[in-house]
């Protein structure tokens, strides 16, 4: 009974959840840094079912829990509970693109519009983006004018009380966010809870301000209020920058270096001479030329060419089409400087992972490496000692302070091995920390992979 309640809550895994996991792909390449990015989805939770049902209910307990903020917010005058009111709502509206898209993605591709409706996600994802800004110019101007003008607050009990809901609000959806998450296998919906739960302290905060108020100190609900505005302009600058890098087709570059990776697992590829991609909604499409072998028959090149496609749909779930032109290898044609040769090009094995990393805690001790599996390159840390219901996630730092997350999940009726959804991003060399916990305690564990010398050559001219 307390597992399945702890199950449910998010902090258990059911023994049959493991059945019900899909393979989600590149989670963090397709949304770099993976903060708060309003009005853009990530593919690997808009192309599951599961993920879009827990979008939809965490929209209607963000936007309950709004409702009556801003209620208490019209009979007080908080602005503190004015900005964290904001604050939800935007989280709230990210599900309002998404469901505009999947709505006008109904209809057919026509003569006028060859690429389908996708866009119209884009052009929704503006529109949160701008009604954010404004509100939280709004919410600024009544901070800075309170600060200024200083006015007595009303029900400060209601606000403490607004402040206290929020919370919950928050907590419910980072709950409900983890647990599908864990169910479905997607890092990129466990992270949204993450983040959810840090917006639920946000919510705090107005309760700290109505405490300050109460004890005699009026510019604790404006600073508080100000503090918080600061936050929803930081959010309103990173999706901004997200919806529109979109909308000029902009990808990370994660993303082309993993049309690349599925390339180096197919032998017969000799080049990837091009590679192209854009979004159009939430889903993803690619272009790329790449070379084969000068007697490859039109047979042999329709063969390969399709083994390509099956990796790359592979790697990455959330592609909706990939268009791929063969052409003869020509050994005295030098390419473009973006053009980089394929990583595993006339290797006899493509497997380039860094050599395996003992690591020795309190809570477990084992081996991490990176495996090849039918879907490709995952990160997988196999467990020698473990305490019951063990909990395993991977943070790798990355160049300008980005993080990577890769949730580690245990595989089937085997809690001894845990392994991620996702392939860790290239290059795999990085510092990183496994971090584990159970129960009421957990800890972080750095360790350095570090990629074989051969494949560090490989990466040094793919980057010229």
């Amino acid at each position: 009974m307390l597992r399945s309640l702890l199950a449910w809550l998010g902090f258990a895994q059911l023994a049959g959840d493991g059945d019900r996991h899909h393979h989600s792909g590149h989670s963090h390449a397709d949304n770099p840094g993976h903060g708060h990015t309003h009005g853009v989805m990530d593919a690997t939770i808009a192309t599951t079912a599961r993920g879009l049902w827990a979008i939809k209910w965490s929209f209607v307990i963000l936007a309950i829990t709004s409702v009556f903020q801003l209620l208490v917010v019209l009979a007080t005058g908080s602005v503190a509970l004015l900005a964290d009111t904001i604050h939800n709502v935007g989280d709230a509206a990210t599900a309002i693109p998404l469901g505009i898209a999947f709505l006008l993605a109904r209809r057919k591709p026509s003569p006028r519009f060859t690429y389908g409706y996708g866009r119209t996600e884009d052009l929704a994802g503006v529109t949160v983006v701008l009604i954010i800004l404004a509100s939280a110019i709004v919410a600024a101007y009544e901070a800075i004018d309170r600060l200024i003008h200083p006015q007595p607050i009303t029900l400060l009990g209601w606000v403490a009380l607004a402040g206290v809901i929020g919370f919950v609000g928050n907590e419910g959806v980072a709950v409900f966010r983890i647990r599908v998450g864990r169910e479905i296998n997607s890092a990129a919906l466990i992270a949204d809870g993450y983040h959810a739960r840090t917006d639920g302290l946000t919510s705090l905060a107005v309760v700290l301000g109505a405490l300050g108020v109460w004890l005699g100190l009026p510019l604790a609900d404006p600073i508080v209020g100000l503090l918080i505005t600061l936050m929803i302009f930081a959010i309103v600058w990173q999706s901004g920058k997200a919806v529109f890098t979109r909308m000029l087709d902009g990808v990370d570059p994660g993303i082309t270096d993993e049309i690349r990776h599925a390339a180096d697992h197919v032998p017969d590829i000799l080049k990837v001479l091009d590679v192209r991609a854009r979004w159009l909604g939430h889903r993803l499409t690619t272009e790329l030329d790449i070379a084969l072998d000068r007697d490859a028959t039109l047979r042999d090149a329709d063969k390969i060419t399709a083994q390509l496609e099956r990796e790359l749909f592979q790697h990455m779930p959330a592609l909706a089409a990939a268009r791929i032109r063969a052409r003869p290898f020509d050994p005295t044609v030098q390419e473009d400087s973006d053009v980089a040769p394929s990583p595993g090009a006339h290797a006899v094995g493509h497997h380039h992972a860094p050599t395996p990393i003992a690591v020795r805690g309190q809570l477990a001790d084992g081996v991490l490496e990176i495996v090849d599996t039918p879907h490709g390159e995952r990160m997988q840390f196999t467990a020698s000692r473990a305490v019951v219901d063990l909990e395993a996630r991977v943070e790798i730092q990355r160049e300008r302070g980005r993080i990577e997350m890769l949730a580690l999940v245990a595989l089937p009726g085997d809690r001894s091995r845990f392994m991620s959804a996702t392939a860790p991003q290239e290059p795999h060399e990085f510092d990183a920390r496994l971090n584990l916990s159970a129960a009421d305690r957990s800890e972080a564990l750095p360790f350095r992979l570090v990629e074989p010398a051969h494949h560090q050559a490989s990466s040094a001219t793919d980057d010229r």
